[in-house]
């Protein structure tokens, strides 16, 4: 039972595709191995088998190593609901909110439970394969750590550093990271890789042992550019910073990108099709007028983004494509803002207030309650699917409305408008399933590649691998475990 941890030198460098793959890749030598993650910072999150919510990444890093993803994989999950405050989710359950203001006090708190969940792990695993958070190189954040070097040196667990050469200036972030930790953590990290390599890799020989010269770290690896990558489902925000390029020949469904945007992995699988082009609509742009399909993504602030989704004028252009005969599909608070009339009594997401919703389904919603926390399947458009819920609100129907879906549990599930242009859920992953896709697709007027999104990332899952076995020194990452 031993563990090896990976951080990086920044945000975005690579490492949870790189503990992905180092999970899959150990799987594969027959290995248990446990994806973990001591605390993570994001909006998109998935549904565990014991009834809690862990981040995305950490779900899929599950899947790489053939494991039931559970709430012990990501102890502590903050849900960003406004600049200076985050729902603060502890074991897969919401305990309340980390501020701004008491953020290093309340983070150290949680270290007890985070090296409980990491110990679970351990003892039932051959390897657990630890992804920091951010960079160690944050040292105004080092007091009170709990995702990076405190975490690793609490539980005495070795450290390899990534660096992303594609963004330039590789060796001085590997180096200058050296440089500005204190002794005691630098001696944590036992060892580096260089990620996302374009090229012949002769030509950075020379850096590369620069970098183990001047850092006294063991070279583990130069990881090449990985295409495969791009199939597997987006974690962080910044993917959606980058503007879709948009073809004459495929239909276009547009999201718009709100504020507290949340599991907007959700359009992945459209992401996949050849007839279709996922359009992330940025603040300041319209909704594209000529888009087949209009969906409204989750959000962790429901009554906040709706304000958000007005100033900008896309309630304009959501009511001008209704109008005109396009479908819209909201999910989760997206199916919230589809309806009348949107409530937070006891401020759950932020003021305790009400808004009006956009109109198009007869439904109130308030948020209120427990929060929804489970797996789902069922049926929608007549075709199976499995998902997910996870949500606070409840809906009232005014009148006569037709569920979107029918669940295996015996509940019915969102609503259709009378004439079947406007449909809301709260099931996630809807769109993996191929039947469903196919038939939501047909309404566009175009035809499915009937690609199992499932299958398609564990296709990935592989290839990624394959490559760290060819790249990465994974004899050597084994041997610093400890």
């Amino acid at each position: 039972m031993v563990a090896i941890m990976v951080q990086g030198t920044g945000s975005d460098v690579g490492k949870s595709v790189l503990v992905a793959g180092l999970c899959r890749a150990f799987a594969n030598r027959g290995l248990r191995v446990a994806p973990f993650k001591p605390q993570n910072m994001s909006n998109n999150a998935a549904v565990t088998a014991d009834g809690g919510e862990i981040g995305r990444a950490q779900a899929l890093q599950a899947v790489a190593a053939r494991a039931e993803p559970v709430v012990d994989m990501n102890p502590v999950l903050l849900k960003p609901q406004s600049d200076r405050s985050s729902q603060l989710i502890v074991h897969g359950q919401m305990c309340g909110m980390l501020h701004s203001d008491r953020f290093r006090e309340d983070r150290r708190s949680l270290l007890p439970e985070v090296l409980g969940s990491f110990r679970r792990l351990r003892d039932n695993a051959d390897l657990v394969v630890v992804e920091g958070a951010g960079s160690p190189a944050e040292i105004n954040l080092r007091d009170g750590d709990i995702a990076n070097m405190g975490f690793a040196l609490a539980a005495d667990v070795p450290v390899i550093l990534v660096g992303d050469i594609d963004r330039g200036g590789v060796i001085a972030s590997v180096v200058g990271t050296k440089a500005v930790l204190s002794g005691e953590d630098s001696r944590q990290i036992c060892g580096f890789i260089i990620n996302k390599f374009r090229g012949d890799a002769a030509l950075f020989q020379d850096g590369y042992r620069a970098i183990e010269e001047l850092t006294g770290w063991t070279g583990l690896g130069l990881v090449p550019w990985m295409g495969a990558a791009r199939r597997l489902p987006a974690e962080d925000a910044v993917v959606l910073e980058k503007d879709a390029v948009l073809s004459e020949r495929r239909r276009i469904v547009a999201c718009p990108v709100l504020p507290h945007i949340a599991n907007f992995d959700d359009l992945d699988p459209l992401r996949h099709e050849a007839e279709i082009e996922v359009a992330m609509v940025p603040p300041g742009r319209p909704i594209p007028a000529d888009a087949a399909l209009i969906v409204l993504p989750g959000s962790k602030a429901v009554v906040t983004d709706m304000k958000f989704l007005r100033r900008e004028g896309w309630d304009v252009d959501i009511l001008a494509h209704y109008r005109q005969g396009g479908r819209i599909l909201g999910i989760c608070g997206g199916y919230q803002m589809l309806g009348r009339r949107i409530a937070d009594p006891q401020g759950l997401e932020g003021d305790a207030e009400e808004m009006a919703g956009l109109g198009l389904l007869e439904t109130d919603t308030e948020l209120a309650g427990h929060k929804v926390l489970t797996r789902v399947s069922g049926v929608a458009l007549g075709a199976d699917f499995l998902g997910y819920e996870i949500h606070v609100g409840k809906e009232t129907w005014r009148g006569d409305v037709r569920p979107f879906a029918r669940l295996d549990d015996g509940r019915s599930d969102g609503a259709v408008s009378g004439n079947g242009r406007v449909m809301g859920t709260y099931c996630h992953g809807l769109l993996g399933a191929p039947g469903f896709r196919s038939a939501l697709m047909a309404q566009m007027g175009v035809r499915s590649d009937a690609v199992d999104h499932e299958i398609m990332v564990n296709a990935a899952l592989d290839e990624i691998a394959e490559v760290l076995e060819r790249s990465i020194d994974l004899d050597g990452v084994l041997a610093l475990a400890r």
